[in-house]
């Protein structure tokens, strides 16, 4: 028990007289550790904001376009194509959307150079965009039935081109559309699936016609599928809208897009991961080397000790339990460090924090795992010292 005691103190002695030095090649364990939890924590933190994204969302939206072979210069579907759609038992509701192309919009007349060098998209949708979408209405009201009738130049637009225009709810506000006043009448929410109608202008189907002759035959078709038969029903879509053949249009699953970014993210997570572990290699080489050389500058302590009767054992200890609790402190302040990445970048995003205690435990442990291995030889050298070998080396 005795020798237990002196082991230790001697361990605590050898770190703390040289606090800098411990201090330093503990970064290797900090940093190694720290890099592997944050990699780890962030990346199933995102993945958790995705499913939960996902959740919110459906997986069972599906966008079709128009193929070149339904036009030469403007591809569209047939003017019957959301009774067509509806037709399929695992449909749910379909909206038809036209994409103006070559339509300027801007907030002012003076402003519609830089809106014709960065264009705004404008869209004709019909009144079930919102609800096969599944977004709502930040303020104001949709297109309504009166101006469809009428085709009143009314406008709902999106929530960062609201942001853009400086639009304030409730105020009567005025876009140019083509060069006809719009006015605003709504603000969309976000639409995470479709990011890009964020900065999109909505307006009715016959107010593009009257003023810019789109005709009523939709380009981009948004439907809702059975959550339990989506693919099945993306590869009915084509058949349905031309009756028959399946070469004319494309289909495609937005949520896809999400699925494949936290794909991307898993492989992001690897390799900062793998980063992580080759710092933590270099800081046990690190450790292995200053072990070394503090073995040489404290040979006169190890041969005094020696000369008291202090086996090769408990030299060899003294030295290997310095690298331990090295590895120890080191891979519990890399996993605070990296637990503390973890929340902060998850506040600051919005996600919810998924960080699992065996990670930081596991990150701990590898780091003693590495010094273990660090203080090998150290540990060894300091053993086979002898006490006459000591005065050449002291």
């Amino acid at each position: 028990m005795s020798s237990v005691r002196d082991l230790l103190g001697v361990a605590f002695s050898g770190l703390t007289a040289k606090l800098t030095r411990t201090l330093l090649i503990m970064l290797g364990p900090i940093i190694g550790v720290s890099a592997i939890v944050a990699a780890v924590g962030l990346t199933e933190s995102a993945k958790g904001d995705l499913q939960q994204t996902l959740a919110e969302l459906g997986t069972n939206l599906i966008k079709a376009e128009a193929a070149s072979s339904f036009g030469t210069q403007n591809p569209s579907f047939p003017e019957d194509v959301v009774v067509r759609v509806e037709a399929l038992s695992t449909v749910e509701n379909a909206s038809a959307v036209i994409n103006l192309s070559g339509v300027v919009t801007s907030p002012y007349e003076a402003a519609t150079s830089y809106y014709t060098a960065f264009p705004i998209p404008i869209i004709a949708a019909d009144s079930a965009f919102l609800d096969v979408m599944d977004v709502g209405l930040v303020s104001g009201r949709w297109i309504n039935s009166f101006d469809d009738s009428t085709a009143g130049r009314a406008a709902v637009i999106g929530s960062g081109l609201a942001d853009e225009f400086a639009y304030i709810a409730g105020a009567e506000r005025t876009i140019l559309v083509g060069g006809f006043k719009y006015g605003v009448v709504g603000v969309m929410e976000r639409i995470t699936l479709e990011p890009n109608l964020d900065n999109a202008v909505v307006i009715s189907p016959q107010a593009a016609d009257r003023d810019f002759d789109t005709g009523v035959k939709a380009t981009t078709l948004y439907v809702r599928s059975d959550p339990d038969h989506t693919l099945r029903t993306e590869d009915a879509l084509p058949v349905a809208i031309n009756l028959g053949s399946s070469e004319e249009v494309n289909t495609s699953v937005p949520t896809d897009a999400l699925e494949s970014a936290a794909a991307a993210d898993t492989t992001l997570q690897a390799i900062v991961a793998l980063m992580g572990g080759l710092a933590l290699v270099v800081g046990g080489v690190g450790i292995a080397n200053v072990m070394s050389i503090s073995v040489i500058q404290r040979s006169a302590e190890i041969g005094i000790r020696r000369a008291l009767g202090h086996g090769r054992g408990l030299i060899a200890w003294q030295f290997m339990l310095e690298s331990i609790v090295v590895g120890l402190m080191g891979g519990i302040a890399g996993a605070g460090v990296g637990a503390l990445v973890v929340a902060f970048v998850s506040r600051s995003k919005g996600w919810v924090v998924v960080l699992q205690p065996s990670l930081l435990v596991l990150g701990v442990v590898a780091a003693m795992a590495v010094s273990v291995v660090a203080g090998l030889y150290p540990s060894t050298k300091a053993a086979r010292l002898e006490p006459l070998e000591t005065l050449r080396l002291g």
